[in-house]
C-alpha cells in the first residue's frame, strides 16, 4: 500500500507498459487516471482492475495535445483532490526510416507523440504536484534513449530528448519536491510484438543476453519503485530493464 491516498495519471494506460503501471498502482492503494487515445483499451483496464485498493478511471487523452495535457490534470485534481504521481508511458514506434530518406510528417508525428507528448505532460503535472506538496514523475524512455535503432532515427532521437529532457526537469524542480526519472525497456512482450512471427520473435529475444523479452509487469516494478518514497534521494535518472542489452 505504498500509494495509499495519492493520485497517479498514467498515459498509454489502455495496454502493454501503461496498463501494467495502472494496475500496480491501484493494487497498492493510488487513484488512478487511466489515460489512452483509446477509449475501449482505458475501460478494459478499469475492468482489470475492479477489485484493486484504489480506483481507476478511464479517460481519453491524445498526449500530443497540450491542452488536452492541460484538462487531464485539472481533472485528476478535481476527482481526487490533487496530483502526487505521473507515468508518462504513451508512444509510437513510428516506421522504419533513415536520416537521407525521413518524411518529414513522421519526423513530426513521432516527436509529437514521444517527445512533446512528454513535455506537456509534465509542463501541467508539475505545478500540481508542487501544489499538493511534491510528487514523483516517471517518463518512459527505451533502450533507444542511448543506443540507436537500427533504421529509426526518429524514434532514437526522441527517446534521445526524453532524457534531456527528464534530467533537466528533475533538476529545475528537485528544491520543489518533484522528482522525475525515466525508465529504459528493452524489447517487451507487448500485443505489437506477440503479433510478429515466430522467427521475429525468437530473433528480437536473441538480442538480449537473458534470451528473453521483458513482461509488462517487470517494467510495472520499476515504475513503481521510483514513484515510491522508496526511492525518495532519486532525481535525474534514467533506469534500464533490459535484460543486459545495453550492457553489451
Amino acid at each position: 500500500m505504498r500509494f495509499e491516498n495519492k493520485t497517479a495519471i498514467v498515459t498509454g494506460a489502455g495496454s502493454g507498459i501503461g496498463r501494467a503501471c495502472v494496475l500496480r498502482l491501484a493494487r497498492e492503494g493510488a487513484n488512478v487516471i487511466a489515460a489512452d487515445l483509446s477509449v475501449p483499451g482505458a475501460e478494459e483496464t478499469v475492468a482489470l482492475a475492479q477489485g484493486a485498493a484504489g480506483s481507476v478511471q478511464a479517460y481519453q487523452l491524445d498526449v500530443s495535445d497540450h491542452g488536452q495535457q492541460e484538462a487531464c490534470v485539472a481533472h485528476a485534481v478535481s476527482t481526487f483532490g490533487a496530483l502526487h504521481l505521473a507515468a508518462n508511458v504513451a508512444g509510437i514506434p513510428g516506421p522504419g526510416n533513415k536520416a537521407a530518406n525521413i518524411d518529414p510528417e513522421v519526423w513530426k508525428k513521432v516527436l509529437d507523440v514521444n517527445l512533446s507528448g512528454v513535455l506537456y505532460g509534465v509542463r501541467y503535472q508539475i505545478p500540481a504536484m508542487i501544489a499538493a506538496g511534491g510528487g514523483s514523475i516517471v517518463n518512459m524512455g527505451s533502450i533507444a534513449s542511448v543506443v540507436a535503432m537500427p533504421d529509426n532515427v526518429v524514434y532514437t532521437a526522441a527517446k534521445h530528448g526524453l532524457i534531456g529532457l527528464t534530467k533537466s526537469a528533475a533538476i529545475n524542480y528537485a528544491a520543489d519536491g518533484v522528482r522525475v526519472n525515466a525508465v529504459g525497456p528493452g524489447y517487451i512482450s507487448t500485443p505489437l510484438i506477440q503479433q510478429l512471427p515466430d522467427e521475429v520473435v525468437r530473433g528480437v529475444e536473441a538480442l538480449h543476453p537473458m534470451n528473453r523479452l521483458g513482461t509488462p509487469e517487470e517494467i510495472a516494478n520499476l515504475v513503481a519503485f521510483l514513484l515510491s518514497d522508496e526511492a525518495s534521494f532519486i532525481t535525474g535518472g534514467y533506469y534500464v530493464a533490459d535484460g543486459g542489452y545495453t550492457a553489451q
